[in-house]
């Protein structure tokens, strides 16, 4: 093992307030904290605000923490990777110590706080999300096989799953419902990003699905999964936990999204797939909001 420098080590200061910020990542964690209290809201029952929102800062933290754990492990290919060679890891403004003690600190005591003070089945649940995501998507399965993202999809649709029992204290069919939103919406959404940076995982050596089975192959997965997802999206409907106002909301975003595979399957440049991959985003974000709105009697005009 070589040596490092004695310059080396006494010039590193220690990483930043911001980049302890950056290893959570809080885009990705605020679509989940925002699914999660979705989740919440709809679950029947009530839940004590002080102890919602000790619930919905739990969901943050895990997620914050499954975050930070993924990018000490993925450091080596976050390096190679354009999109992810700033991280603080990778751009040496972090020790891989660091950041894995930062994240095993939060996930133990998000899970612990949300076990003592809500309810066991919520932290069990908690707990399962985030060795899920570190230890099956990001240690077994990312570097394994092209369905890393369809199975290690689960991780992060089981936040709404959380709020529900947060509430309830168990499993319902209207939080599987809204994990199955997400698990369904997830393949696309990254395959899309996939497509345009498809040079990028293969020099890292993540066998995504356009790399292993081509653009071709990618597009059609990518409009198969957009059709299965019209199930699982009605599903709040059908369960009767939304309503009408809901419904059509949620079939014409799933009409979009369906619109969007298509142009994808058309377009030989990257230029659709950019898009879709920015509108699913946008795309889940407001089946949610549309949820909440329905919940909350926004859509009793209808």
């Amino acid at each position: 093992m070589s040596e490092v420098p004695v310059t080396a080590i006494t010039s590193y200061a220690g990483a930043a307030v911001g980049d302890y910020v950056q290893i959570l990542k809080p885009r990705v964690t605020s679509l989940v904290v925002f699914t999660g209290f979705v989740g919440m809201l709809l679950a029947p029952g009530h839940l004590h605000p002080v102890l919602g929102l000790i619930a919905v800062l739990c969901i943050a933290v895990g997620s914050g923490a499954s975050g930070a754990i993924n990018m000490w492990y993925d450091r080596d290919i976050d390096a190679v990777m354009r999109r992810t060679a700033t991280r603080p890891l990778p751009a040496g403004r972090m020790l891989p110590g660091e950041a894995l003690g930062f994240g095993i600190v939060l996930a133990v005591g998000c899970v612990v706080v949300m076990g003592l003070a809500v309810n066991y089945v919520a932290a069990e649940l908690l707990a399962f999300t985030i060795a899920f995501y570190v230890f099956v998507y990001t240690m077994w399965l990312k570097r394994r096989t092209p369905q890393n993202i369809v199975i290690g999809g689960a991780a992060g649709a089981l936040p709404p799953l959380v709020g529900w029992a947060a509430v309830t204290g168990d499993i319902g069919w209207g939080g599987i419902a809204l994990f199955a939103i997400i698990f369904f919406w997830t393949p696309p959404h990254f395959w899309a990003l996939s497509l345009y940076r498809a040079g990028e995982y293969q020099a890292a050596g993540v066998p995504m699905l356009p790399v292993v089975a081509g653009a071709r192959e990618t597009k059609r997965q990518m409009l198969l999964y957009t059709l299965v997802l019209w199930p699982p999206v009605l599903a709040p409907w059908f369960l009767g936990i939304a309503g009408a106002f809901y419904a059509a909301c949620a079939a014409l975003l799933c009409l979009i999204f369906t619109g969007a595979a298509i142009q994808v399957m058309r377009d030989d440049t990257d230029r659709s797939a950019r898009h879709m991959f920015h509108f699913s985003l946008l795309y889940l974000f407001l089946i949610f909001t549309v949820l909440l709105v329905d919940h909350c009697g926004g859509g009793g005009w209808w």
